[in-house]
């Protein structure tokens, strides 16, 4: 039912780049064959998604899940010593 559906909502490029990202990421496509089956029961969809439409919603997709987990952020938190008296350096 969902490659049905998914071959009336997508055109040939699309799917092959859709199942391209599902060899690699199967969770990733299962997500955007997911998002586009509610889509196109909602009405968001008309017409076919084209390869450049679906690479847009991929970057979407990665933009806010990306802001959702807080990856790409890495924070140090580095401990004083002793030895970092920082207050030594301007009595020169």
């Amino acid at each position: 039912m969902k490659r049905q559906m998914l071959s009336r909502i997508l055109d040939a490029e699309a799917r092959e780049r859709l199942s391209r990202i599902g060899l690699v990421k199967p969770q990733k496509a299962r997500q955007i064959t997911d998002l586009l089956i509610r889509m196109a029961q909602s009405g968001q969809i008309r017409g076919r998604i084209t390869e450049d439409q679906l690479i847009g919603l991929l970057d979407q997709v990665d933009q806010a899940s990306s802001a959702d987990s807080g990856a790409g952020k890495i924070t140090f938190t580095r401990k004083k010593t002793v030895q970092d008296d920082d207050d030594s350096d301007f009595d020169l």
